[in-house]
């Protein structure tokens, strides 16, 4: 009997794919040199130094177990501007870089598979105090921000891309996450695509945590328009594409 399409996709929750896959046939067994921990910018772009760790203002010191228990989706926010430095300290808490190892790999404050780091984090910027609205991107290894491009009509993009979800166009700035396939495919072949699932998780529940901690909120957002959202972001849709959301904005 064909396999059902319910069948197929639930074969791809499992790690059944590690026991068939030829780890041999990798591009790291083969003596490939790895991907970069991140995307290059490019050479002209501006870039927005941030604040370093444990030295940003407005945050506050929140006990783990009542960010925990006060973890929750929050679709309202207030007028109010993101501080940068507040910025800077989610940047830092769901892909930050505590030390960059040979081979291509980096030790950060979440998790990944084999530290490959599939993800790059795009910031669609429009309440955020000393940025103009624009798409930026997060540098994880100088802790800097790199001007994308500035975008006027982000917010009515957003709420397009997202197919009608207008708390995604007034938050301060939106969280979206990309990958970048290859520096998992790199070491696991056909067996990392599931990781890179798994590392996006990782990621935004630092952020829901991380929002507690300078009043602000955060709502993940899984459903959008594929080609919409690569669009707006300018990613290609093969090599790169959006995997990820959180719209983010103070309470």
């Amino acid at each position: 009997m064909p396999e059902s399409p319910i069948d197929k996709y639930r074969y791809f929750l499992k790690d059944s794919v590690r026991l068939t896959a030829d780890s041999w046939l990798t591009d790291q067994s083969a003596g490939v040199a790895p991907p970069p921990v991140e995307k290059p910018p490019s050479a002209d772009a501006r870039r927005v130094k941030l604040t370093p760790a444990d030295r940003w203002s407005g945050v506050s010191p929140v006990d783990l177990a009542r960010a925990i228990g006060n973890r929750r989706s929050r679709r309202t926010f207030g007028p109010q501007p993101l501080a940068l430095d507040q910025l800077a300290f989610l940047l830092w808490a769901t892909q930050g870089v505590r030390e960059v190892l040979p081979s291509g790999t980096a030790l950060r404050t979440v998790p990944s598979a084999g530290a490959r780091h599939a993800l790059e984090t795009y910031l669609c910027v429009m309440n955020v105090a000393g940025l103009e609205p624009g798409v930026f991107r997060y540098l994880p290894v100088e802790h800097q921000l790199v001007l994308e491009f500035e975008e006027p009509q982000l917010g009515r993009r957003l709420t397009e891309a997202t197919l009608g979800q207008a708390f995604v166009g007034r938050a301060a700035v939106v969280f979206c996450w990309t990958t970048i396939p290859y520096r998992m495919e790199w070491r696991y072949g056909l067996a990392g695509h599931r990781m890179i699932l798994l590392d996006a998780g990782h990621v935004c529940q630092n952020l829901y945590l991380a929002c507690e901690a300078i009043g602000a909120g955060t709502c993940a957002v899984a459903a959008y328009h594929q080609d919409l959202m690569d669009r707006l972001l300018r990613v290609d849709g093969r090599d790169e594409f959006t995997i990820y959301l959180a719209a983010v904005g103070k309470l």
